[in-house]
């Protein structure tokens, strides 16, 4: 068999998984796992992490079959890279040595920071977080978000007391688990949508980190978004 891409769309109701050929991009297979929404109150939305990297997993195995369907002779040693697209503003927080996760992610509409971000925008902070993130201060984006779950989830600062804690966005999450917890990077179209990322400098903005209380040895490496993120390790569904 030729050599072959997989693409992962990690989306807000779903995840999707599809095999190309690596010459001619041509879709081999596409799978779709849906999976479920959380509304603890008003305003709120959630997503349990298991739940999407089940998806994940589960979307990929789905396309894998239907594609040896069509092609018996493909192996998984023909897949030779990997890329994944994902609802961008949701965030997670988990622990870097065993992977378990605290709690629920917040998700990109969730709006339980909005006070929060009406306060920053009658502040002198407006202009700057504008300036530097090309952002306007919202709960959409993940800054607020990390911030309330550094606040609301004790285990978090336990965590980091260790250096164990990660606060991440979708993309980096689910880097770290295709890697078997050896990689924790991100790319700049997902860490230009936390608040957190400096468009100038072109990484994470230490005077906002500190607006917002994130810890800088949380958060993912950041690197070219056609950068090589790091390798499978321990799944059976990739080489």
């Amino acid at each position: 068999m030729a050599e072959l891409i997989l693409a992962i769309d990690q989306g807000t109701t779903g995840s999707s998984a599809a095999f190309f050929l690596a010459d001619s991009l041509e879709m081999l297979a596409h799978q779709k796992v849906e999976f479920p929404q959380i509304f603890p109150q008003p305003g709120w939305v959630e997503h349990n992490p298991d739940d999407i990297w089940k998806s994940v997993l589960t979307a990929i195995e789905k396309s894998w079959s239907q594609l040896q369907g069509k092609h018996p002779k493909a192996r998984k040693e023909d897949i030779v890279s990997i890329g994944v697209t994902n609802q961008r503003e949701t965030c997670v927080a988990w622990h870097r040595t065993s992977g378990e996760t605290a709690g629920n992610a917040l998700v990109w509409q969730d709006r339980r920071t909005a006070d929060r971000c009406l306060g920053l925008r009658d502040s002198n902070w407006n202009d700057k977080i504008r300036q530097r993130t090309g952002l306007v201060c919202d709960p959409y984006f993940s800054g607020t978000k990390m911030e309330w779950l550094l606040k609301n989830r004790p285990q978090l600062l336990q965590w980091n007391a260790t250096n164990n804690l990660c606060l991440g966005t979708i993309d980096s999450f689910l880097i770290f688990k295709l890697s078997n917890h050896e990689s924790f990077t991100t790319d700049p179209t997902n860490a230009s949508r936390t608040l957190l990322f400096n468009l100038k400098t072109g990484n994470w903005d230490d005077e906002l980190l500190g607006l917002f209380g994130v810890p800088k040895s949380a958060l993912a490496k950041i690197i070219p978004s056609c950068g090589a993120f790091g390798k499978t390790r321990g799944l059976s569904v990739l080489p």
